[in-house]
Formats: structure tokens, C-alpha cells, sequence
């Protein structure tokens, strides 16, 4: 029986900003991007490198920002997450008040060729354990497009479910993000 290696998984450092930027600009290049990600590839393209030293910067080891890359054996970059930690009364991303302190899971991507892998279980899983180390964090959430039924089951795997709270899509208020949400126990 073959065995899949498990990528290594760790927190991009400050100076990745040139793998950080190679590995969002193939996210948004993806099929899927239009309903997984809320920017476009050309404008992402048209940032100018401080943006990308910037959002690198911001990533690396800070306690309310966490990026976190999957590496393959061979250095490659073959996967992102990002985790954002949300305030109770803060306003969150699509205007509403942020409930509690939860951390918000955003820019998850695998590269399509690195698919069913394990990668996704493997970010997922450092981004949550990363969350719950983070003082008074009990709650994990993420937003999934209605139609990207794909991901939603690879969410349900990893132990989120949904809420039954929903959000306009932005740029198509008639389709819906739907939140779903981890628990700690």
C-alpha cells in the first residue's frame, strides 16, 4: 500500500514574501477562484512588491494574524491558509459585529496537482490548533461559496459544520457564503 507523506506545515517567515505573492497569484488563477476568493488575480498582479512585503510581514508569527504554508519534500509551496483573529463586538469583513472572539479562516488554497494529498486536512488542522493557543479563541469560522460544494465537504471532514448564518456574495448579491464553525470542545 502506498503511503502519503504528510507536507510539512509552518508559519511563512517575513522574508517569503516573493512565495507568499507566487503562491495567491496561482490561487486566483484557479478555476474556482471567482467563488473562493474575493479578489481578482488582475488586481492582486497589479499590486506593487511593498504590498506583497506588507501582507508577508503581517503573516509572520504575529498573535493575530497567522499564514500558514504547506511544504512538499522538495521545498515546494503546495498550500495556504490564512487565520485572522476576530474581537467580540469588532466589525467582521462583511459587516456584521463579530459575536465573540473566534479565529476567521480565509485564503485556504491547494495547488489542483497537490489535491487529495491530505494537504488541505493538514492545514486546516495547524490553522485550528494555532486558534485554539490563542487566548479566549473557542470558535473557529470560515466562509464557503453555496456552490463550491467541493470544499464545503472537505470543511465538513475537518470538523466544521454549518451555522445557518449566510452572507451576500460580494459582487453577486444573489448567490450566498455560507459560515460554518469549529467549536472547541
Amino acid at each position: 500500500m502506498n503511503q502519503v507523506t504528510r507536507p510539512t506545515i509552518r508559519s511563512v517567515r517575513a522574508d517569503e514574501w516573493r512565495e507568499a505573492k507566487e503562491l495567491r497569484l496561482s490561487a486566483l488563477r484557479d478555476p474556482v477562484a471567482p467563488i473562493a476568493f474575493l479578489e481578482t488575480y488582475e488586481r492582486a498582479a497589479a499590486q506593487p512588491d511593498s504590498f506583497w512585503r506588507e501582507r508577508t510581514e503581517g503573516g509572520a508569527g504575529g498573535t493575530r494574524v497567522r499564514q500558514f504554508v504547506a511544504e512538499g519534500s522538495d521545498g515546494r509551496w503546495t498550500g495556504t491558509v490564512t487565520v485572522l483573529v476576530e474581537d467580540e463586538g469588532a466589525d467582521d469583513a462583511f459587516g456584521g459585529t463579530v459575536e465573540r472572539r473566534q479565529a476567521h479562516l480565509v485564503g485556504v488554497y491547494v495547488r489542483p496537482e497537490c489535491r487529495g494529498g491530505g494537504v488541505i486536512d493538514a492545514l486546516v488542522e495547524a490553522a485550528v490548533a494555532w486558534s485554539w493557543s490563542v487566548a479566549e479563541v473557542t470558535r473557529a469560522r470560515l466562509y464557503v461559496h453555496e456552490e463550491n460544494a467541493r470544499a464545503e465537504r472537505v470543511y465538513q471532514r475537518c470538523g466544521f459544520r454549518r451555522s445557518g448564518e449566510t452572507v451576500p456574495m460580494q459582487g453577486d448579491p444573489a448567490k450566498v457564503e455560507r459560515e460554518m464553525i469549529l467549536d472547541r470542545l
